[in-house]
């Protein structure tokens, strides 16, 4: 088949969410198919990474939209009815670009990356279509009101989430519509009752996230992971640093925090201390899983499932997580991961991990083997292959 990709983002390198996920999937269906990419650049950067592209991709094209551009384009959405999360990547370049491709190629089948890519495609009945988003978008909004801010704040996000929940009708315009849990594939089917929906989870790389032989010995560690200029996680170790910390540096006072990711925003600086390190970016995120005792995911908001859980119980790295995403890997408390809402519980549960090096062996090994038969890109990559065939053969027979 020769499949079209439209991404939001360059899937290069794959240290983000929405990168991660189609390098992963490009990188294995590229053994079966013609794949192309069409995507945005958005900085200078983005578009020195055509030659690691090309090693997937037959044909690559990537748009250049600064973020500066981006930021002149939500203007005329304050007045409309369209979230600014779409209306940020509006680009007649990339609608000209698209065109262009699609009367020269005959694809079987294209991938649209995000709710903010569905535009370009809704309209194109005669095509294939898959609409990939990574997380219920309303949800995530719906969930980040219940953080407390300032007026301002909470009356955009209040308007965001409406308008998000109203656009995402769209889904129904595709042949298919993928998420990546069925926590947000039930909110959406209840919300928009589209009959077009099917789940296609987050993965883990088990080439690069694999268990290192773990010391479970060690019980003075704990990590957070993820890009840390991400709103939910900003957050998430503000919170965790006032109120869970503190109660778990009582029973284990030699605890130490590592907060490690990318492009660390001032607030997140501003929390180094002699028990709190604030690295910045890893290259060797997995060496750094694997130095943690125990791994922490204390999310207030979000959707979708989280990367950081994921790979660090590919590890075998036990993790304490909030209930955000947890619904959406399948398992059970303690088959890698123990989940708590509240600070209190969190503390405790974390606690309980330090103090037993047993605990550590068996929640962490229960993750590994979780991860391993469940949540490997080469199974993902596999599923989405039978998506694409199916959305091919169904457009083909309607024709006839």
């Amino acid at each position: 088949m020769k499949i079209l990709f439209l991404a939001n983002r360059v899937p290069y390198p794959p240290y983000r969410g929405d990168k991660l996920k189609i390098y992963n999937l490009a990188r294995r269906l590229c053994k079966q198919h013609e794949l192309h990419l069409l995507t945005f650049a958005q900085t200078e950067e983005d578009l020195t990474y055509t030659d690691e592209l090309k090693k997937i991709f037959t044909e690559v094209n990537i748009v250049y939209l600064p973020k500066w551009r981006s930021a002149l384009n939500c203007i005329p959405a304050i007045w409309s009815d369209t979230p600014l999360q779409v209306q940020y990547f509006h680009s007649p370049a990339l609608k000209e670009k698209l065109d262009e491709l699609l009367t020269t190629h005959k694809y079987d089948a294209v991938h649209v990356q995000h709710l903010r890519m569905s535009p370009y495609l809704a309209g194109r009945k005669d095509i294939p279509r898959i609409l990939d988003l990574p997380d219920a978008f309303s949800l995530y909004w719906e969930r980040r009101k219940s953080v407390k801010r300032s007026p301002l704040v909470t009356l955009f996000e209040n308007v965001e989430q409406r308008r998000v929940l109203k656009y995402e009708q769209i889904l129904k315009e595709y042949n298919m519509s993928l998420v990546c849990s069925p926590e947000d594939l039930d909110y959406l089917e209840n919300h928009h009752h589209s009959g077009n929906l099917k789940l296609l989870p987050n993965g883990v790389d088990l080439d690069t996230f694999a268990p290192r032989e773990h010391d479970y010995s060690h019980n003075r560690t704990l990590l957070f992971t993820g890009n840390m200029d991400y709103e939910p996680n900003v957050d998430a170790v503000i919170y965790f640093t006032q109120s869970v910390f503190p109660l778990i540096l009582k029973q284990h006072p030699d605890t130490r925090l590592i907060i490690a990711g990318q492009r660390p925003v001032p607030k997140v600086l501003e929390l180094a201390s002699d028990r709190i390190e604030v690295t910045g970016f890893v290259k060797d995120l997995a060496a750094t899983y694997n130095e943690a005792s125990v791994v922490i995911a204390p999310l207030r908001f979000g959707a979708g499932t989280q990367n950081k859980v994921l790979e660090a119980m590919a590890m075998g790295i036990p993790v304490v997580c909030s209930h955000i995403g947890f619904a959406g890997l399948g398992i059970k408390d303690g088959e890698g991961a123990l989940m708590r809402r509240e600070a209190v519980p969190f503390a405790e549960a974390v606690n309980s991990l330090l103090s037993s090096a047993e605990l550590r062996t068996q929640v962490g090994n229960a993750g590994a083997e979780i991860v391993r038969t469940r949540f490997d890109w080469d199974i993902i990559a596999q599923t989405l292959n039978r998506y694409f065939e199916e959305v091919a053969k169904k457009t083909t027979a309607g024709k006839q």
